[in-house]
């Protein structure tokens, strides 16, 4: 089954966290949080203003986001858990570190 968010809607796979925190240190399963990073597998065609202009995202597939703790609605689409969530939830893209120093 294929699945296309409407209007400014996204699909996100959230991406999970590291097991070690940086001190290193293991992190047990009941002491994670779910993460507020993901992965966003597909998106909708846009918003729409009043006059019927479509505003487009500025999001797109396969760019890496944070979002807010509370942020979207979880839902099993194939046996996969993924979050649906509007535009406006995402902070940000988070931009690879190759392509931010290339910019």
């Amino acid at each position: 089954m294929a699945f296309k968010p409407l209007h400014d809607r996204v699909l996100v796979r959230r991406v999970e966290s590291e097991d070690k925190t940086a001190g290193g240190l293991i992190i047990p399963d009941s002491a994670k949080e779910k993460p507020s990073e993901g992965e966003v597998v597909a998106t909708g065609e846009g918003a729409r203003k009043d006059s019927g202009e479509l505003i487009a995202l500025s999001v797109k597939e396969g760019d890496r986001i944070l979002f807010g703790k509370w942020s979207g609605t979880e839902v099993n689409i194939n046996g996969e858990e993924l979050l649906i969530m509007k535009e406006s939830d995402i902070m940000g893209i988070i931009e690879d570190s190759a392509v931010a120093e290339a910019a």
